[in-house]
C-alpha cells in the first residue's frame, strides 16, 4: 500500500482493567513504547493526540468486588486513581486519561450500540448459557471454573485456561462450577445481540491481508489465522448487572459486552477532552473520522483480535470512522523466567516500584525498552535490571556526561569553549555520529524501539571513546587551545544525547538540559555540531544516574521469593483437595486451658469510622461502637490490606476488649482487632454473619 502523508496522528494505548495495578508486563508491552512514540512525534512538532483511560466494566471487576464485599464502583474508583497516579509519576504522557464509567462514555457507547441496532446491523439470537440456580443469575465467563478439555487443568476459567493458554467458552469446561455459589450450573436460554463478523470477512481480508502487509509478523499472522477460519457472530451484550445498560426495549438485566464498550472509550475520551479544550484540540471527529488522521493502536498480543477485527468491524458498521493504520502489538514479558500472573501475584507492580525505587523511573523505562518483547516473548530479571543500570546508564551514558561537564567546569568555569581546527580524531568521532538522526528516526518510524534506544546509547559510547582517545587532562599541560576543541565536541555530543534520549528517558533528559542550562531542543537539531554556542554558561553538573547496590536488588528478590512460597502453599492445598480455595493449614498451636481462654474478653464492635493514620504506612485507626455508649479507638497494623479502609464502616467485627491500652503514633489504642491470615498471607478482619449488637461477648 502506498505511503500516505497524514496531517495528524491519534495514538491509543490499551485501557487497563481497573481491578488491579499496572505491572511491568503492561509497561513493556504497551505503555512505554506508546509513550516513546508519542514523545518522538511531539519533538518533531507533529499534531498528535495520546489517549488513555481505565476500562471499568467487565467480569474481573465484579469478581473482585464480590470477593472483597464491596461494590464494583468502589473497586474501579480505587484502581482508577492508583493507575492514573502511577502513570503520571512514571511519565506516561497521556493528553487525557479518563474512564469508562464517565457519563460521557456511557452516553456515547449506548448511542453507538443504538445506531447499529436501528440500522439492522446487529443480530438477535437466543442461546443456551450456563445459569446458577442458587444465585439466580446467568454466569459470565469468569464466574465459571472447571477442567480444561485440552490440558485437563482443573482450575480453568470459562474464557481461558491460564495453564495452556487456550481460549475457551464456559460450556466447553468439564465439570463446570459456579464461582459464586459453588454449585453446578445448568443450561438456560437467554437472548443477546450479536455483531455478525462473518458478514465483514471479505472486507477484513482485503483491508488487512492485502493492504497492511507491513504490520508486524505477529499481528499479521494472528489476524490471518482468524481470517483463514470462518468468522462467527459475536455477542455484544451480556447478562450482568455491572456495565452500560443495553439501550433497547426487552433488554432488562443486560449490559454492553466489555469489548464493545471498552474500545469506544478511546473515542469518548477524545470527545471529553475536545469538549473541555476545544480551542486546542478542535472537534473529536477530526481525530477519528478525518481521512487525514492516522490511527495507531498500542496493545499487547492478547488484544490483537479485538483491535484488528472486532473494533474495526464496529467502526465499519457505524460507517464514519477511519481504520487503524498500524497496530504494533508486542509479545509478553516474563519475570525471572516465569510467566507474569496477576492471580499468582507474580509481577513487579508499578505503584510499588515507584515507592521502592524513588527517582528511578528512567531506569525501568530503559530496561523495559532494552528488553522489549517486540518480536518474541522476553524476560525481566532484577540482576539484568541492576547490570543495565550500573554498566550502561551509569558507566557509559552518565560517565560520559559527567566527564564532559566536569572537565569544562575545571578548565573553563563551566563556559562552552570555542571549537578550533579539527584533527583526524575529531573528524572520526563526528563522522561516527553524523547519521544518528536518520538511523534513530528510521527505527522509531518502524516501531523498533529497542534498536532505536541502542542507537541513542551508541552516541554515549562514541563520546566516551573520544574523550579517552583525546586525553584532555594530559593535553591541558601543553595545549589549551586543543583542549577547547575537545571539550566543545564533547559538549555537542552531550547535547545530542539530551535530544536522542528525550523519547526514552524524559526525566534524565530534563535533568541534562538543566545541567546544560537550556530549556529545550527540537528533534530537527539532532546530529548538529552547533547546539551549544561558544561562551554559553552551563549549569551545575551532577550525576545523571546512580549505582544500584546489591541490597536494593535483594529486597526485590526476597519479595518475589515470599510470593513464590505463598503460591507453593496454595498449590499444595489444591493438590490435597482438588479445590482452588483449599490450602495447607498452619500447625495447631500448643493447648491452653479453658481458664486461660476465659481471661480474654472478646466482643463484637460496630465500625463507625476507619482511616489510615497519618505518617504511618501500617496503621489503621478504628472508631468502634462497643456497646458502652462511648466510642472505642483501636489501632491495627493492617493498612496494607485495605487500600480503602472506609469500606469497612458499618461492619461488625471481633475485638479483644481487655488488652492494656497502648500508645502508638501519639494515639491510645484500646484493644486489638481480630483478623484472619489467608494462605496467600493476605489478611481480613473477622466479622459476624448476623447483625449482633455491639458489645456482645464471644464465648
Amino acid at each position: 500500500m502506498a505511503e500516505k502523508n497524514f496531517k495528524r496522528t491519534t495514538v491509543t494505548a490499551a485501557l487497563p482493567y481497573a481491578n488491579g495495578g499496572v505491572h511491568i508486563g503492561h509497561l513493556a508491552g504497551v505503555y512505554v513504547p506508546a509513550d516513546i512514540y508519542v514523545r518522538y512525534l511531539r519533538l518533531k512538532k507533529k499534531e498528535i493526540l495520546f489517549i488513555g483511560g481505565s476500562d471499568e466494566h467487565g467480569v474481573p471487576i465484579t469478581v473482585r468486588a464480590r470477593k472483597e464485599g464491596i461494590t464494583p464502583q468502589d473497586v474501579v474508583d480505587r484502581y482508577h486513581k492508583m493507575i492514573k497516579d502511577s502513570f503520571k509519576e512514571f511519565g506516561i504522557s497521556f493528553d487525557i486519561y479518563s474512564r469508562t464509567t464517565s457519563e460521557t462514555h456511557h452516553k456515547f457507547a449506548a448511542e453507538w450500540f443504538r445506531k447499529l441496532y436501528d440500522e439492522g446491523k446487529l443480530v438477535e439470537e437466543t442461546t443456551a448459557q450456563l445459569y446458577d440456580e442458587e444465585a439466580k443469575q446467568f454466569l459470565a465467563d469468569r464466574y465459571v471454573t472447571g477442567e480444561c478439555p485440552h490440558c485437563h487443568n482443573e482450575g480453568a476459567y470459562g474464557d481461558q485456561c491460564e495453564k495452556c493458554g487456550r481460549d475457551l467458552s464456559p460450556t466447553e469446561l468439564i465439570n463446570p462450577k459456579s464461582t459464586i455459589s459453588g454449585s453446578t450450573p445448568v443450561l438456560k436460554e437467554t437472548k443477546n445481540w450479536y455483531l455478525p463478523l462473518n458478514e465483514y470477512q471479505d472486507w477484513l481480508k482485503q483491508w488487512i491481508l492485502e493492504e497492511h502487509k507491513e504490520w508486524r509478523p505477529n499481528v499479521y499472522g494472528q489476524c490471518k489465522s482468524w481470517l483463514d477460519m470462518d468468522l462467527q457472530p459475536r455477542a455484544m451484550t451480556r447478562d450482568l448487572d455491572w456495565g452500560i445498560p443495553v439501550p433497547i426495549e426487552g433488554a432488562d438485566g443486560k449490559v454492553l459486552y466489555v469489548w464493545f464498550d471498552a474500545p469506544i472509550g478511546y473515542v469518548s475520551n477524545t470527545k471529553e477532552l475536545c469538549e473541555k479544550e476545544p480551542e486546542r484540540w478542535g472537534s473529536w471527529q477530526k481525530w477519528w473520522q478525518d481521512e487525514d488522521t492516522r490511527l495507531v493502536h498500542f496493545i499487547g498480543k492478547d488484544n490483537i483480535v479485538f483491535h484488528c477485527i472486532i473494533f474495526p468491524v464496529m467502526m465499519k458498521a457505524h460507517g464514519k470512522y477511519i481504520m487503524p493504520d498500524n497496530v504494533p502489538a508486542n509479545e509478553f514479558l516474563n519475570l525471572e523466567n516465569d510467566k507474569i500472573s496477576t492471580s499468582r501475584n507474580w509481577a513487579v507492580w508499578l505503584h510499588e516500584y515507584l515507592v521502592d525505587m524513588p527517582g528511578k523511573q528512567d531506569v525501568l523505562r530503559y530496561v523495559l525498552t532494552a528488553n522489549a518483547p517486540e518480536t518474541k516473548d522476553n524476560n525481566f530479571t532484577w540482576k539484568d535490571f541492576q547490570d543495565r543500570n550500573n554498566n550502561e546508564l551509569v558507566a557509559i551514558y552518565g560517565n560520559f556526561v559527567n566527564r564532559a561537564l566536569q572537565l569544562t567546569k575545571k578548565y573553563w568555569n563551566g563556559v562552552v569553549p570555542a571549537c578550533g581546527e579539527l584533527t583526524d580524531v575529531d573528524k572520526t568521532a563526528l563522522e561516527e555520529f553524523k547519521d544518528v538522526k536518520s538511523r534513530v528516526e528510521k527505527l522509531l518510524d518502524q516501531f523498533k524501539f529497542r534498536e532505536a534506544q541502542k542507537e541513542a546509547m551508541n552516541l554515549a559510547r562514541i563520546g566516551n571513546k573520544y574523550i579517552t582517545d583525546c586525553e584532555p587532562w594530559k593535553v591541558a599541560k601543553t595545549d589549551m587551545k586543543r583542549v577547547e576543541t575537545i571539550l566543545n565536541i564533547s559538549l555537542q555530543l552531550v547535547a545530542n544525547l539530551a535530544i536522542a534520549f528525550e523519547p526514552f528517558l524524559p526525566f534524565s533528559s530534563q535533568k541534562l538540559r538543566e545541567m546544560l542550562n537550556l530549556e529545550r531542543f527540537d528533534w530537527e537539531q539532532l546530529g548538529s555540531t552547533d547546539l551549544l554556542k561558544a561562551g554559553h554558561q552551563l549549569g551545575e553538573p551532577s550525576l545523571l544516574f546512580e549505582k544500584i547496590e546489591d541490597e536494593s536488588i535483594q529486597q526485590q528478590l526476597d519479595k518475589l521469593e515470599a510470593t513464590k512460597k505463598a503460591n507453593e502453599r496454595l498449590r499444595v492445598g489444591e493438590q490435597g483437595s482438588g479445590m482452588a480455595a483449599a490450602y495447607q493449614a498452619a500447625p495447631v498451636k500448643d493447648t491452653v486451658s479453658f481458664e486461660d481462654f476465659e481471661k480474654l474478653d472478646i466482643r463484637v464492635g460496630l465500625i463507625k469510622a476507619c482511616e489510615k493514620v497519618k505518617k504511618s504506612k501500617k496503621l489503621l485507626q478504628f472508631t468502634i461502637d462497643d456497646g458502652t455508649g462511648t466510642d472505642r479507638t483501636i489501632l491495627s497494623g493492617i493498612a496494607a490490606f485495605y487500600e480503602n479502609p472506609s469500606a469497612l464502616v458499618g461492619k461488625r467485627i471481633l475485638f479483644v476488649a481487655n488488652f492494656a491500652p497502648r500508645q502508638m503514633m501519639g494515639i491510645e489504642s484500646q484493644g486489638m482487632i481480630l483478623s484472619a491470615v489467608d494462605f496467600d498471607e493476605s489478611l481480613s478482619v473477622v466479622t459476624t454473619t448476623k447483625d449482633v449488637k455491639p458489645g456482645s461477648q464471644v464465648g
